[in-house]
């Protein structure tokens, strides 16, 4: 049984999935309006998975969480219903939703079910061993294919890993591994990083580990205002954090970290405040920094024109607001346009890609939110952690 080149385990396209029992962990964790599925962006991300191993002639179970209901708890506003009904339509065939599953499941080969939400289960996010090892009684073969749940040690994600018979990586969470490790292990260079977001402290771990192996780091949001002021500049009425400005000469001592030349500024932050360009040091004390300038993003954009690899984390303003946005969009369309190798995380990096409507050109973009943080952080995401344990298994009776 191989491993797939660059993975740490073993990935289900390296096994034969006929007339096995296939359970896959997938993130069908969508939002639902109405008893319908409002997004189906994450169960499209899903269908190849699904249809491999219905095509190979599997017997496949699949499950997910939905929000966070209380466990033990049924609550039809949490239930997957919604989600089996569109997997349905998706697949073209019956996708029947399964709630009782305790004493085992009768599932022929080249069919599909998917059961109840998981967080219903009382010991999920325990990581019981009980329930994991019920979950891996279900089947010959544990597929991991959640990348965006792969930080967390629960049952469905982590425990029945260790259990199953056999445990592999789907092809979400392989395609996941493969990019990050090409953006952060061994990186075309220069590597270019961009981290927004509110606060340094929230991103500290990101930058640390950034500063250490990126040429060099575009900070945006809060966080940019706080390496701002540690360079001596006036940041006003800005959302900064002036306990860590030690921290960010620390880091900006290790990689280079171009501040912007100029900001947007205004007094408010609202939706008819107008924005007004300033140069980054005649920041108002009755001002707020909510957006890079179209001087900084110009420089930027050539900075990622050069690069050889972009990691992006987090918008440089606050881009829900169209006069605060134009940083983003341009940086947005920057690193679109470079002919790096360009990945992409993170909920309101996601947002923005889609507003900017980008995502056919970059050249990966992660699922995960908080996963995708983890592993840039360099820590050891518990999900992978399970499956490489039993990577060298030997799977007997395969």
């Amino acid at each position: 049984m191989a491993r797939t080149a660059s993975l740490p385990c073993v990935a289900m396209s390296d096994l034969d999935l006929a007339g096995k029992r296939v359970l896959i962990r997938e993130d069908l964790n969508v939002p639902i309006s109405a008893g319908q599925v409002a997004n189906d962006a994450r169960i499209n991300a899903a269908l190849p998975t699904l249809r491999a191993a219905l095509a190979d002639g599997a017997a496949v179970l699949v499950m997910s969480h939905l929000g966070r209901p209380e466990e033990g708890v049924f609550d039809a506003a949490f239930s997957l219903a919604p989600v089996a009904a569109k997997l349905s339509e998706l697949l073209g065939c019956d996708v029947p939703l399964v709630a009782d599953w305790r004493d085992g499941l009768q599932v022929p080969p080249g069919t599909i079910v998917l059961l109840e939400n998981v967080r219903f289960l009382v010991g999920e996010k325990a990581d019981s061993v009980d329930l994991a090892r019920q979950m891996a009684a279900l089947c010959d073969i544990f597929v991991m294919d959640a990348f965006a749940t792969a930080h967390r040690a629960q049952a469905s994600t982590h425990g029945v890993a260790l259990h199953a018979p056999i445990a592999c990586a789907g092809p979400l969470l392989a395609a996941e591994l493969t990019a990050l490790e090409k953006a952060l292990a061994q990186p075309a260079r220069p590597l270019s990083a961009v981290v927004g977001g509110a606060k340094v402290s929230s991103k500290l771990e990101v930058l640390e580990t950034l500063a250490d192996i990126a040429d060099h780091i575009v900070v945006g949001g809060g966080i940019a205002n706080t390496f701002i002021a540690a360079a001596g500049h006036a940041v006003g009425k800005s959302l900064y954090e002036p306990e860590l400005l030690d921290t960010a000469r620390r880091i900006a001592a290790k990689v280079a970290i171009p501040l912007p030349v100029d900001v947007v500024v205004a007094k408010a932050l609202a939706e008819n405040e107008s924005g007004v360009v300033r140069a980054v040091t005649d920041v108002r004390s009755d001002e707020m920094i909510l957006d890079i300038g179209p001087a900084s993003a110009r420089q930027f954009k050539a900075m990622f024109s050069d690069a050889g690899t972009i990691l992006w984390n987090g918008p440089v303003g606050v881009f829900e607001f169209a006069q605060f946005g134009e940083g983003t969009r341009m940086l947005a369309e920057a690193i679109a346009a470079s002919p790096a190798f360009s990945i992409a995380g993170g909920g309101d990096t996601l947002a923005a890609i889609d507003k900017y409507q980008i995502r056919e050109s970059l050249s990966y973009i992660s699922t995960g939110g908080g996963a995708f943080l983890e592993f840039v952080e360099g820590k050891t995401l518990p999900a992978v952690a399970a499956l490489a344990s039993r990577a060298t298994d030997n799977h007997k009776g395969m």
